[in-house]
């Protein structure tokens, strides 16, 4: 099931940042409100989103630590993602026409999965996550463009037991949603966007990169760290 806006679809420059997006996202999620539910944020991007989401709707937060495993010749696209607990998504359509070596695929695996760990460190205090038995989990990231990471975040978090997995992003390519509907009770999304051409970035007036550090002093806020 998919829970969207319709007024916001297809638009672009529609949240002030990540906090503004947050809001609007919890204005959708008003039904998780005082509940036992969790929010679980992809960092680093979706740690301000989430924050703001648990705050509105007094929701505890922790991170679901996810990277997507980038290309050799640019951080800004990925042909799959790794996991906390090590779940490790390829995109198999995409790969055939990246030309990439089996040495390079598994050294991009490598290094991704050191570049988790060290999140998982940082922000986790190494810490197990959380029994999610009997729990809803409400996965939340500031956007989504191929879906790979989201996908691996949902695979992981399943792992733990959780009751009902619910995905919250402020924007997202509507084709990257197809999959994570089968994968999610539901996908509650604010901008949903078509085309050929689409950046998470668009959907946002005040955008940058948000590092581990901010991340970090974020979710110290709510006592997680």
């Amino acid at each position: 099931m998919l829970i969207e806006i319709p007024h916001l679809r297809d638009k672009v420059h529609i949240f002030k940042d990540r906090n503004e997006a947050g809001k609007r996202l919890s204005e959708m999620l008003d039904s998780f409100a005082h509940t036992s539910a969790i929010v679980l944020a992809l960092p680093v991007g979706g740690v301000p989103v989430a924050a703001a989401i648990a705050e509105k709707l007094n929701l505890p937060i922790d991170v679901a630590v996810v990277s997507k495993i980038t290309l050799p010749w640019t951080t800004e696209a990925g042909f799959g993602a790794v996991a906390f607990d090590g779940t490790v998504r390829l995109n198999e359509q995409m790969l055939p026409s990246l030309g990439l070596s089996d040495e390079q695929v598994q050294q991009g695996i490598k290094l991704t999965s050191e570049k988790v760990a060290g999140r998982v460190s940082k922000l986790r205090k190494d810490k197990q996550m959380p029994d999610l038995s009997g729990k809803t989990a409400i996965l939340v990231d500031d956007g989504i463009a191929s879906g790979i990471t989201m996908q691996t975040a949902v695979e992981a978090v399943a792992k733990l037991n959780a009751d009902r997995i619910i995905i919250a992003v402020p924007t997202a390519h509507r084709e990257s949603l197809t999959e994570l509907l089968s994968m999610a009770e539901a996908i509650y999304c604010a901008n949903v966007r078509s085309g050929f051409s689409f950046a998470v970035a668009d959907a946002y007036k005040n955008w940058y990169d948000v590092d581990e550090s901010e991340a970090a002093q974020i979710l110290q806020r709510f006592n997680r760290v």
